[in-house]
């Protein structure tokens, strides 16, 4: 890519990638994180995309980089229960603060692959055919985890 392509092509979809890492790890600095070394990572790909769209290739670069650090965390040993990031976010200035942290704390719970698949299909309107091939799986089975990722996100709202 040459240095204005990639300039472009970071404006348009770093806040994208931003958030749906944010979503992903619950941490600003660890989706900031994300954010910068998906872009060094495409940049540097000798590879061509092999995903429907930049945005999809984007998006399966972070999840890869958020599944890797929470292997490596894992063996680190267990991770803190309290959030890594205390600082207010977009989140707070919503007038139904609790309502929303009981949805965030739900859609934690939910395994990462169906969380990725949820986000990219319902935050950012990811075709599935696009979000199979960024996860690795049919498009059948992509449909099948968005809609069972939203009956237990719905299903782990109703419970204390």
């Amino acid at each position: 890519m040459e240095p204005v392509e990639f300039g472009q092509l970071y404006e348009r979809y770093a806040p994208d990638v931003l958030r749906f890492a944010l979503y992903l790890t619950g941490s600003r600095s660890e989706a900031e994180d994300i954010t910068s070394e998906t872009f060094v990572r495409a940049w540097t790909a000798s590879d061509p995309i092999r995903v429907g769209s930049v945005k999809a290739y984007l998006f399966m670069i972070a999840r890869n980089l958020h599944v890797d650090w929470r292997r490596r965390e894992a063996r680190r040993g267990d991770l803190a229960a309290e959030p890594a990031d205390p600082s207010p976010g977009p989140h707070e200035r919503t007038e139904d603060r609790t309502e929303l942290r009981v949805v965030i704390a739900a859609f934690q719970r939910l395994p990462e692959i169906d969380r990725a698949a949820l986000l990219m299909r319902a935050l950012e309107e990811l075709p599935y055919e696009s979000i199979a091939a960024a996860l690795g799986l049919s498009v059948a089975a992509t449909r099948v985890k968005v809609h069972r990722a939203r009956l237990k996100l719905a299903a782990l709202r109703e419970r204390p």
